[in-house]
């Protein structure tokens, strides 16, 4: 059975649980820069680079990642958000992102593997890949709209090197998250369709979107459904918004891509809006009970939390839709019935 086969058969069963943030529990370590830098002997300060402590402090995510599965996580995502090439040339580390990727799933792996083994559940690795700080859609220069730091061309060759690492560790999925750019999206879709036909088999993707306002658009501007339709044909296993807002303010939106989407929905709000110290106050229980309501409504197949979630809110989430029925993926029509837009929507 594939990842995908597998994932699909445990979604039909119940609502899945991915995990929580990576970021905000790595404070909490209150880790020195000496603790990030190991022995490595690199040329930058690497205080802030969780990505590194795959090879530095690997007890570090390997806590993490237990403590979610120990919250009923069925999804591990490997703390590799910044693993790549254009994100680590700020701490001078590009050199080290195979490494990066390949360690940190396999010690995801691992972890998951180990708790399957306990009580026969099935455990699965996505390996994550954020949007890099460079956009391909937007200029950085408001003097110069046309210009762009990077190339499509370039920005695939970065996705596709952590990709092959990431399935090199052992990741099951590649989760292309926290999409403010569609066209970077695009572009690691690419990178992964590029791996497929280098290993001869498929690469299952999930995609997570970010929104940068209420109305419901990311940073290039897409709606929902825009995004949705722009990535369509990439036949995701997932697709779903994570980070950005709360619970509350994602209601609207996850309604709209459940009724529009004819895949599984996954969905990973922050714990509420942060303070005014950039803190997260939203208790477990409340987020619980707010992802709980799209639960009822049939909306969701997997939950979990994004930045400021702990383990305590994966826990409550788990606890809250036990026993609630998955959402039903619904009857679309296919993309090349959509008279005249084929060769836009299947990215010709």
């Amino acid at each position: 059975m594939t990842a995908r086969e597998a994932l699909l058969a445990q979604a039909a069963q119940r609502i899945l649980i991915t995990d929580g943030a990576f970021g905000t529990e790595i404070q909490r370590w209150k880790l020195s820069e000496a603790d990030y830098a190991g022995h490595l002997g690199l040329t930058k300060d690497q205080k802030g680079n969780n990505d590194i402590l795959a090879l530095t402090k690997p007890e570090v995510p390997e806590s993490i990642h237990r403590a979610y599965f120990e919250a009923g996580a069925d999804i591990a995502e490997t703390n590799t958000f910044s693993a790549n090439r254009i994100s680590q040339a700020d701490y001078a580390a590009e050199h080290l992102v195979h490494e990066l990727n390949v360690q940190s799933a396999q010690l995801a792996r691992r972890i998951a593997d180990e708790y399957q083994a306990k009580d026969g559940r099935p455990r699965f690795v996505a390996g994550a890949i954020g949007p890099t700080n460079k956009t391909l859609s937007l200029s950085p220069d408001v003097n110069d709209p046309g210009y762009r730091e990077i190339t499509w061309d370039h920005l695939v060759e970065v996705y596709k090197e952590q990709a092959e690492a990431l399935v090199e560790g052992g990741a099951d999925f590649i989760l292309i998250e926290t999409v403010f750019d569609t066209l970077n999206a695009k572009a690691g879709i690419m990178a992964v369709k590029q791996l497929e036909a280098d290993l001869g088999r498929e690469v299952p993707i999930m995609l997570s979107m970010t929104l940068t306002d209420l109305s419901g658009r990311n940073l290039s501007g897409h709606t929902v459904e825009a995004f949705w339709h722009a990535v369509r044909h990439a036949k995701p296993v997932t697709i779903g918004l994570n980070c950005s807002f709360g619970a509350t303010q994602l209601r609207p939106h996850v309604k709209v891509l459940s009724d529009i989407a004819d895949t599984l929905i996954m969905i990973y709000p922050n714990a509420g809006l942060p303070n005014e110290l950039g803190e997260y106050d939203e208790q477990p229980d409340t987020t619980a009970s707010f992802v709980k309501e799209w639960a009822d409504h049939g909306q969701v197949n997997i939950l979990g939390g994004c930045c400021g979630s702990t383990p305590e809110h994966i826990a409550a989430m788990a606890r809250a839709v036990k026993g609630v029925r998955p959402r039903v993926l619904p009857q679309l029509a296919p993309v090349t019935r959509l008279a005249g837009l084929e060769p836009f929507l299947m990215g010709a």
